[in-house]
């Protein structure tokens, strides 16, 4: 019987067994899929030739995690590599606003836009530096952070803690506003915001955006050397190291509870694995409650809360094998390993409002990798393993370009958004379609068949939005990886502090698990204490103290 039982082999249940692993439990991990990975993995399958990552690409939250810093993953075969730049948003007049791996160059960058946005951007830049670090220690353990957020409200104290915490739930339009003339800076901040499903006006976005732009700018946006599998070959080569287990092709249809405690799970196959001490799920939310736990074993009001979790925004996502780099018409987008494709701030303000109003966007604001540029073994050199993805609405109700979209998502639907997506880059990279050699289509029907955590093509395990993040994540009054159901902790992006590949919400769960079964033991030893203290006076008679 193992210790623990973890459902999922995407980052965070890797994470979650490593540290279980880690302080001596025994942990068995099953995975749904051929392959563990989850949301982090790579293959070949667009051209022989070329490394394309299926899902996730580029990795800040990943640098920066104090979780996966301490695993060490550098001992197990993990490599990073960066772009030239971080960060491009070419505009149609070919300019373009650029995040660079120095800040003094993204500095005489934007002054090049307005007089004083330079500044401007060192001013966020000085911000990050102080407070960064205890922005992080907060944002990667659980709700309530105390110590980290014991440090950051002291320094807060003498650092206009108000001011920032204004900053923080700003829409990404007013922020930009306030703090830049030109557009440049504007457009880093609200296309780094929209990485989430935060639309320029949404409070909130202004402080997210302003997260990955520093991110960005203080660990760059690093990509796995070899693709994005190999960050999955490295969890799950140290965990293997410590004895730990990964079955996929193993998919989990039930956790078992008896007397209010998770002591088993179930598989599709019929199998059952006992669990000798937690279970842990990296799961979707709605996935987990309801669905792998029955409704009954949940208290009523928790099951009335979940009908208000929502998701983030449905997601299409197209690879190609380029026979050249991309022709941009803002030449400085060829160093960079993502580039924002939108037209101004006022684009990404109508591409959210479509959504929003259930149509497919007839403009897509589109992420775009330059994989190759990010690192030289993704594919032949002088050639690029390129990547778009985009954002469309979970229900379809109506298309704002002039293909009749209705979210069929079928061969046709899907060919035509694809189309649409290349029409998109092809704005400001002239002949990039001549440059295609194979491409891959995925909808959000093919994302979720990949990966049943990504729903519809969602991302992010859940909307971003402020009603469902901190202390309402997943729903109102939790915030914590600890569910009703004893020994079963939610290890997934559905719990705090969201998505992103960072381990936080695995490393929550497992110690969450570990600190329980601590408290556990110590109850029962003291228990036992007692127990012997009664026999002794038992033995002893009345006239003993």
């Amino acid at each position: 019987m193992p210790d623990a039982v973890v459902i999922g082999a995407g980052p965070n249940g890797l994470v979650a067994a490593n540290l279980l692993a880690d302080a001596g439990w025994t942990v068995e991990v099953l995975e749904a899929q051929p392959e563990p990975g989850g949301a982090v993995r790579s293959d070949r399958g667009v051209h022989p030739d070329y490394v394309s990552d299926l899902f996730s690409a580029f990795y800040p939250l990943a640098a920066a995690s104090p979780v996966l810093a301490r695993l060490r993953l550098h001992e197990y075969g993990l490599r990073w590599s960066h772009a030239p730049a971080v960060l491009a948003h070419p505009l149609a007049d070919g300019r373009c606003a650029v995040l660079e791996r120095r800040a003094a160059d993204t500095v005489a960058g934007l002054e090049e836009f307005a007089t004083g946005d330079g500044a401007a951007w060192q001013g966020l830049c000085d911000v990050w530096h102080r407070l960064g670090p205890d922005i992080l220690g907060a944002l990667f353990t659980p709700f309530p952070p105390v110590r980290s957020g014991v440090r950051l409200a002291a320094r807060l104290r003498g650092a206009g803690g108000l001011r920032l915490a204004r900053t923080m739930v700003l829409p990404v339009r007013r922020l930009g506003e306030e703090e830049f003339r030109g557009e440049a800076g504007r457009l880093l901040l609200a296309g780094n915001a929209l990485h989430a499903d935060l639309a320029p006006e949404a409070a909130g976005s202004g402080g997210f955006g302003w997260l990955m732009s520093m991110l960005g700018q203080s660990h760059g946006f690093p990509v796995p050397t070899g693709g994005a599998g190999e960050f999955t070959a490295a969890l799950v080569r140290r965990l293997k190291a410590r004895g730990g287990a990964v079955r996929c092709g193993e998919r989990v249809v039930e956790v078992v509870v008896r007397a209010g405690r998770a002591v088993a799970v179930r598989t599709a196959g019929g199998e059952t694995v006992p669990a000798g001490k937690a279970v842990l799920a990296d799961v979707a939310v709605p996935d987990l409650y309801g669905g792998l736990v029955d409704v009954r074993h949940l208290p009523g009001r928790f099951v009335c809360d979940l009908r208000g979790f929502q998701w983030d925004f449905a997601t299409f996502k197209v690879d190609w094998a380029l026979d050249g780099r991309v022709p941009w018409t803002a030449e400085q987008a060829s160093a960079a390993g993502t580039v924002h494709l939108a037209d101004g701030v006022d684009g990404l303000t109508r591409f959210a409002a479509q959504i929003a109003m259930g149509q497919v966007p007839d403009r897509p604001f589109a992420l775009f990798g330059q994989m190759t540029t990010a690192d030289a073994t993704r594919s032949p050199a002088g050639t690029e393993s390129a990547w778009a993805y985009s954002h469309v609405p979970h229900v379809v109700k109506g298309d704002a370009g002039d293909d009749g979209l209705t979210g069929a998502w079928d061969e046709r639907e899907r060919e035509a958004m694809a189309d649409r997506v290349e029409a998109q880059v092809e704005r400001y990279a002239p002949g990039f379609r001549s440059r295609i050699r194979a491409r891959r289509v995925l909808a959000p029907p093919t994302l979720q068949a990949m990966n049943a955590n990504l729903h519809g093509g969602a991302i992010n395990g859940g909307t971003t939005a402020m009603h469902q993040q901190l202390v309402f994540r997943p729903v109102p009054g939790t915030g914590r990886p600890e569910t009703p159901v004893e020994g079963l902790y939610l290890a997934s992006a559905g719990a705090h502090p969201g998505g992103g590949v960072h381990g936080a919400p695995g490393a929550n769960a497992a110690r969450a698990a570990l600190r329980a079964r601590s408290v556990r033991g110590v109850l029962t030893r003291g228990q036992r204490v007692l127990s012997r203290r009664d026999r002794s006076g038992e033995r002893e008679g009345p006239g003993r103290a």
